[in-house]
């Protein structure tokens, strides 16, 4: 009788056991799952930002971080965030404003003036009716801009840039592509296109005077060894956006898109600081190998730029009034 009562005992424990290890997975499958895609490397700054994202959330959602394009290739995260193939991903407002016209503004050249400039703009009144346009024409929500440098003009030459006007002539490396070759208009220079793998090459043979990247860039791509100058003309303040589809945001209570967005907020707000720190570091690094490096007159920059893309038909589409309510903030 014994023996037949600890069978029992064992037999109730045994099956309550599988109970609970079988109502694990639907426990887990409660949370929902976000998948992120993004073509920076997994070496990228912005993957530890969202490795930080994913460890602040882990109470709320399940990640699966893809990165290099390994996924989703450049340009198609958008599109398969509208279909449903993706809950999250690193997208380039370039990406948004071929769908959306009116978003080309927030793409053009001295547009934002630093990080702190693209900060606030996307937290203010102005901000926010451009969020919800792509949020009611696309079915994303925008988390906020994920900041990756500046752009800064770099030189073989040694003709000293002050003001539009002196680059004139000055042959400068632009990627291709018509809004790219329109910026180095805006510029003042004669753009050239060229693919990026052959920019060493063409600063090395004056082939080009000068290229356009944020520092890191040159500094990985060892541009520094065949210039001799950089001005800080900072005419493009470099940032995707990190956005998560309407569907995914609306399944959320209010309470979790909160938690969720303080958390985005704050890991956004790392990884610019990253940036901002990497970039200075830069500047006295690139000084110490022998590169001038000063800031022209960027005001004069910003207003001949400016005045471009108004004169020119990307400005059509622009919202009305959008670019004072920018440059007041």
């Amino acid at each position: 009788m014994i023996s037949t009562t600890r069978r029992t005992a064992f037999a109730l424990l045994a099956a309550g056991a599988m109970a609970l290890s079988a109502g694990l997975p639907a426990l887990a499958q409660d949370k929902p799952k976000l998948r992120f895609s993004a073509v920076f490397s997994e070496q990228d700054i912005r993957a530890e930002m969202m490795q930080r994202l994913q460890e602040s959330t882990s109470d709320l959602v399940e990640f699966e971080l893809y990165y290099g394009g390994n996924l989703f290739k450049q340009g198609t995260e958008l599109v398969a965030l509208q279909r449903g193939n993706l809950e999250m991903g690193n997208i380039a407002p370039q990406d948004i404003a071929n769908q959306v016209p009116a978003w080309s503004i927030l793409t053009s050249a001295y547009l934002f003036r630093d990080a702190d400039h693209l900060k606030a703009f996307f937290n203010s009144d102005a901000g926010a009716e451009m969020k919800q346009m792509a949020e009611d024409q696309l079915g994303i929500h925008i988390l906020g801009p994920t900041y990756f440098g500046t752009r800064q003009v770099g030189l073989r030459i040694d003709k000293k840039i002050d003001t539009p006007a002196d680059m004139a002539g000055v042959k400068l490396r632009m990627p291709g592509g018509d809004a790219w070759q329109f910026l180095g208009e805006a510029l003042g220079a004669n753009p050239t296109p060229m693919a990026y793998a052959e920019v060493y090459t063409g600063l090395q043979t004056g082939a080009i005077d000068g290229q356009d990247n944020p520092l890191p860039n040159v500094e990985n791509m060892k541009f520094y060894e065949v210039m001799s100058q950089i001005a800080l003309t900072s005419h493009l303040v470099g940032y995707d956006l990190l956005v998560i589809s309407k569907s995914a945001w609306d399944a959320m209570s209010a309470e979790q898109q909160e938690a969720f967005q303080a958390a985005a907020d704050e890991a956004i707000a790392w990884s610019t600081a990253e940036h901002l720190k990497q970039e200075e570091e830069l500047v006295g690094s690139f000084r110490e190998r022998g590169l001038e490096i000063y800031e022209p007159d960027v005001d004069a920059f910003r207003a001949h730029a400016q005045q471009m893309y108004l004169d020119s038909e990307l400005s059509k589409d622009w919202p009305e009034g959008m670019l004072d309510r920018i440059n007041a903030i």
